[in-house]
């Protein structure tokens, strides 16, 4: 049997209620299996011409290649950032078992 495609989709935020929140509602949606929420952790970056610091907290979600359109569209319209971080990374190998898993909590 041949496993799902999946996806380790991460974004940030700047608080941990917003990261919970997007985590929360991307898993009631169905738009992915399960998000990690992890921070703070110290986010350097240039914006608008100046390099900046913040405090902020990654969610790491857990979805099909299927679903990636559904999920990327929620996190654009749930996000407070002008320019959210939405970057998606290949799963290659897994446990079948899980990723099965991830295929079903994912079925719209």
């Amino acid at each position: 049997m041949e496993l799902p495609a999946c996806l380790a989709v991460s974004t940030t935020t700047d608080a941990a209620e917003k990261a919970e929140s997007l985590a929360r509602g991307a898993v009631a949606a169905r738009v992915a299996a399960c998000a990690q929420v992890s921070g703070p952790v110290t986010s350097v970056y240039r914006w608008q011409g100046a390099v900046e610091s913040a405090a902020e907290w990654t969610v790491v979600f857990k979805t099909t290649a299927a679903r990636y359109p559904a999920l990327e569209k929620y996190l654009r319209d749930a996000h407070d950032y002008d320019t959210p971080e939405i970057v998606a990374t290949p799963v290659v190998a897994g446990s079948p078992d899980y990723l099965r898993w991830v295929e079903e909590e994912t079925a719209p």
